[in-house]
């Protein structure tokens, strides 16, 4: 039976925290912003199978979510929008 992981919403705190400032963010920024987060393991690897380049917010949604969707995380750790 799948739970809310502790780490729930982190990845949503993480998009909110990129795009509080900037339009596009690129996959450097992803990554070094979810480091400085200090997201768990699970949560670095669905951020490090994102595809390198620059993102505009929705777009980065949609790779966050299918990478989350394709681990069967989407109610442990919670989708972005």
């Amino acid at each position: 039976m799948n739970t809310q992981a502790q780490d729930y919403g982190e990845l949503q705190r993480l998009v909110d925290e990129l795009y509080a400032t900037d339009e596009v963010v690129s996959h450097v920024d992803l990554v070094v912003r979810a480091e400085m987060n200090d997201l768990s393991s699970d949560l670095m690897e669905v951020v490090e199978l994102v595809p390198t380049g620059n993102y505009r917010r929705a777009r980065l949604c949609d790779q966050l979510n299918s990478i989350i969707t394709a681990h069967g995380w989407g109610y442990v750790y919670g989708t972005v929008s």
